[in-house]
């Protein structure tokens, strides 16, 4: 009998615990407040959100959450969300995916191959969440800390084969309706390998304000919303965070405010934000690169959030497209000491935490394909161009 009653005292506090946020019965004026947020954040599946916005921790498993949390003092982003869900990231070919195949289930919504960018499992090309924004005539963007044609940004809005094919890649960015983007890799642009051709050139005649580092500080940029804008953060690949590197941040809020006001018919804007180098971290089996880059990563989640709460028509995804490294925070580790573990200096195929604010949230509780948050995302693009209908 007290094993009965202890199990279902386990199994009653689960389901307690891992029920969506409710609005409370608190009656005093700091219950009624609290309320207010709670219903803020979680809104009925009926009320479709006007902007989307998707940030994805390349290689952030649930270790390198924990692990930021605890030397960011024990708090971090992560825990303003109010909706948690996980989902199954394998590849068409393998259990372990990559970033291409990844970020295409998310893009596209098909399982395809490890290394395939924007197609499926044939090599067909699918239409992308971006490229259904932009069509419904919503502004769009991409930010990212690794070059803007690696995997998981152009997988947003390219459509290849192999994901190396950086050049072809660059091609179509700069034919592409993405009107912000931030990142790396300005010589796929100018300085091509199987051309003569410069794309920074090309684009500026359609238009596109393009600056880079070379010529002024991110900070210092005056951005025309009336304009499609670009931004190289580096020739190659941008430096990590503890080496220098600080654009995230100030383009993440820039992006934000730009996509907004050129948003002019209100239909809402799509936006891509990626925190590239918690992959490499894991890849290099290093505690401090993975920490430092998830703890920028939470900062700019925060900016989001802070948008989003102010917005209240704003729906926030954060995931990962797979863990790196096997990571794990072993016996002695203190808060502001980590003693980091490996299994792998490549991928894992764990399951990877899905966080949801805002509405439309409470649809990405649960356990679902990585695909799933595509097939979500994609019916509030169509819904929210089309609301005012």
């Amino acid at each position: 009998m007290k094993l009965f009653f202890t199990s279902f005292s386990l199994v009653f506090f689960l389901f307690i615990a891992c029920k969506p946020s409710q609005k409370s019965s608190i009656s005093t004026v700091e219950g009624k407040q609290e309320n207010r947020e709670v219903d803020l954040k979680v809104r009925s599946a009926n009320q479709a959100p006007k902007n989307i916005i998707i940030m994805i921790g390349d290689g952030m498993g649930l270790t390198q959450t924990t692990a930021a949390m605890y030397v960011n003092g024990n708090k971090i982003a992560f825990e303003r969300f109010p909706v948690v869900g996980l989902h199954k990231s394998y590849s068409s070919d393998n259990l372990v995916t990559d970033s291409a195949a990844g970020a295409t289930a998310f893009s596209c919504g098909k399982k395809t191959y490890n290394g395939a960018i924007g197609v499926d499992s044939d090599t067909v090309a699918c239409p992308t969440l971006l490229e259904n924004a932009a069509a419904l005539g919503m502004p769009t963007g991409l930010i990212a800390t690794s070059t803007i044609v690696h995997a998981t940004p152009a997988a947003f809005f390219g459509h290849e084969a192999l994901r190396s094919s950086y050049e072809n890649i660059a091609l179509q960015l700069a034919d592409s309706k993405v009107d912000f983007f931030v990142g790396g890799g300005k010589k796929f642009f100018d300085q091509r390998e199987s051309d003569q051709r410069n794309l920074i050139n090309e684009m500026e005649a359609k238009g596109r304000q393009v600056d880079d580092y070379f010529e002024t500080p991110f900070e210092q940029v005056d951005i025309d919303p009336l304009q499609q804008f670009g931004y190289f953060t580096a020739n190659d690949d941008p430096l990590p965070v503890a080496q220098g590197r600080n654009y995230l941040i100030p383009a993440t809020e820039k992006a934000l405010q730009y996509l907004d006001k050129r948003d002019v018919a209100d239909d809402g804007f799509f936006l891509m934000i990626e925190g590239s180098q918690i992959d490499w971290g894991g890849h290099a089996n290093l505690s401090e690169y993975i920490i430092s880059e998830t703890i920028e990563f939470s900062n700019a989640v925060d900016k989001v959030l802070d948008f989003a709460e102010a917005d209240e028509e704003t729906l926030v995804i954060i995931t990962a497209d797979h863990e790196t490294g096997g990571y794990a925070i072993g016996y002695g580790s203190k808060q502001d000491s980590i003693i980091g573990a490996f299994t792998s200096d490549y991928h894992t195929g764990t399951m990877i935490p899905v966080y949801a604010y805002g509405p439309g949230s409470e649809d990405f509780s649960g356990i679902y394909e990585n695909t799933a948050i595509y097939d979500k995302l994609v019916q509030y693009v169509k819904s929210s161009a089309s609301r005012k209908n």
